[in-house]
């Protein structure tokens, strides 16, 4: 039997080479440079055509599906096994300590924005592919790496692709955590949303995040106001908080600043909402029916509450978990009214249109209304399923230790497919950073995820 572990260890300097070129991609879905020959703007496009390129050069077949999604394939048989990662990233944010577009290495690590989500586990995957192939190991199904340029907007990729490609019999993403994740959360998004205002509104915006699946880090605010006191409160505001910002009067007008800590939407918590912080703050200042409707309704929706409880929309089982809230993107004008816009991620037993009435009927009396912008419905697979069964083998002869199996309020590709699950490529006890500064990945263990993948290609696709 080959030692995986091994030849991985023989591979590493190629493998962070290869993975430092991707992340130099700065991949950001890029609306404004949309177009059909760019469905996502160029970057996302140029890290699509690079791995493709590298699937060219190791003698595999690939294919562009109108230049939002791609594959890599190979092997033979009538079956397919699905391998899907992607290479877009959400945007990198400020503070970094390395530059996030770089891929730094130090302290076995290398830094950069997509380093765990999802670049290194793709690329960890593909090495896989490629040590497979040149052991020459005789496989009984085609073996299919799908990698997706809009994973982190609602993949609109994976739909075109499968719109027009096959569908595999069985696969797995390596965009999560390990052992193996068997349950994924739905993810809805909601817009909380007033036009309740008057003439002459003393909020004259508030703005805070740009997607719905990060915690807002950066919120601003400007409020028309005669309160010599408001900036002295800004500031024991911030201190009680442990928080950064800025308060700035200009003429009648006071302009503030404040910044929290951005993290993945699945987990509120471990972020700092820079929006909910800024709006419990304003809360004493605004008088004004719109103003005062919006950031009442802010601060008490979201404030140290991201599992729903003040809307009617708490629930938890034991299979995936609590529910949760992120108010990802805020945003108020005299002229517009107000908005929030939330990823809702709902526990796999939870019953959605019941607790959406309820919210409503809860919003109505606030002042608000609520639209579901978009829903994906939650993805379960059986312990009992032979893929599960499959990847656990593998799991636990690769680590020697028992492969449990986990529920998540993420989002991956596994949720499209007909019969898959997200496996790896975080381990027990690592800290999860995608989505925030200072993203990295750890190499010895991404090391160790390319001899799991390559040990699950085998278990999977190869004849007995």
């Amino acid at each position: 039997m080959i030692n995986w572990l091994t030849e991985a260890k023989i591979r590493q300097s190629e493998l962070l080479s290869e993975l430092q070129q991707l992340i130099q991609i700065p991949s950001v879905l890029d609306e404004s440079l949309s177009s059909s020959a760019q469905p996502f703007g160029p970057e996302p496009l140029r890290a699509l055509e690079w791995m493709l390129q590298k699937g060219q050069e190791a003698g595999m077949t690939i294919k562009n599906v109108d230049q939002m999604a791609g594959h890599i394939e190979m092997g033979e048989g009538e079956e397919l096994l699905g391998i899907l990662g992607h290479v877009d990233v959400v945007p990198a944010g400020k503070g970094w300590t390395y530059p996030p577009f770089e891929g730094h290495i130090e302290n076995d690590r290398l830094y950069g924005r997509g380093a765990i989500d999802d670049k290194g586990p793709t690329m960890a995957a593909w090495m896989a592919m490629k040590m497979v192939k040149d052991a020459g190991i005789p496989l009984n199904k085609r073996v299919r790496l799908i990698i997706g340029t809009d994973e982190e907007s609602g993949f609109r990729c994976v739909k075109r692709y499968f719109e027009k490609e096959e569908m595999p019999h069985i696969g797995f993403a390596p965009d999560a955590d390990f052992p193996i994740i068997n349950a994924e959360k739905g993810i809805a998004t909601l817009r909380f949303s007033t036009t309740n205002l008057e003439s002459k509104e003393q909020l004259q915006s508030f703005q805070a995040g740009t997607r719905t699946n990060m915690v807002p880090d950066v919120a601003t605010a400007v409020i028309r106001i005669n309160n010599d006191s408001i900036e002295s409160e800004f500031e024991l505001f911030k201190q009680q908080h442990k928080l950064k910002g800025e308060a700035e009067v200009r003429h009648s007008e006071v302009h503030l600043t404040l910044e929290g800590k951005s993290a993945h939407a699945m987990e509120p918590n471990d972020g700092l909402n820079a929006g909910v912080y800024l709006a419990k703050f304003l809360v004493d200042f605004v008088t004004t029916s719109g103003s005062k409707s919006f950031i009442d309704f802010v601060s008490s929706s979201f404030y140290d509450d991201s599992r729903g409880r003040s809307l009617g929309m708490q629930f938890s089982d034991d299979v995936s978990g609590d529910t949760t809230l992120n108010a990802g993107i805020l945003a108020f004008t005299p002229l517009s009214g107000g908005t929030v816009d939330v990823s809702l991620r709902y526990s796999v037993s939870y019953s959605f249109d019941m607790k959406l009435t309820e919210c409503q009927s809860i919003c109505n009396v606030k002042g608000f209304s609520v639209d579901v912008l978009s829903n994906s419905k939650p993805h379960y697979v059986e312990e009992s399923d032979e893929l599960i069964q499959s990847l656990s083998r593998v799991y636990e002869r690769q680590t020697g230790e028992k492969a449990t199996l986990l529920a998540i309020g993420g989002g991956t590709y596994a949720r499209v497919l007909q019969k898959g699950v997200a496996f790896g490529m975080l381990f027990p006890g690592e800290k999860d950073v995608a989505h925030q500064v200072d993203e990295f990945i750890d190499i010895p263990n991404l090391i160790k995820a390319v001899a799991i993948y390559a040990d699950a290609i085998c278990e999977l696709a190869s004849k007995k």
